[in-house]
């Protein structure tokens, strides 16, 4: 029970700084490739096509980069502690 609680802590810390620094990184190559800030994507000036575009390489980058953390998370929990976590959260990719 003891490990759960562990696990559940450490993967929630992990996962939060893991997920500001992938929306900054997102954001800072967005500028970096169309030279704009990212748009807002529930302002109706915002063409379809840009707000579509910002969802899909935001959800994309966030939802990879948490994959590949918490795989490497529990990879890094199992060789330290000998035993697989417990209780590992699925990835939810919202667009």
């Amino acid at each position: 029970m003891e490990q759960k609680l562990l696990w559940k802590v450490y993967i929630g810390v992990v996962g939060a700084v893991t997920t500001i620094a992938a929306q900054k990184i997102v954001t800072t190559a967005w500028k970096v490739a169309t030279g704009d800030a990212p748009p807002s994507p529930t302002n109706p000036d915002t063409p379809v096509k840009v707000a579509v575009s910002w969802a899909i390489a935001s959800g994309v980058g966030v939802g990879v980069t948490q994959l590949l953390v918490t795989r490497l998370a529990a990879r890094r929990w199992s060789n330290q502690t000998g035993a697989a976590p417990s209780g590992i959260p699925g990835i939810k990719l919202k667009i």
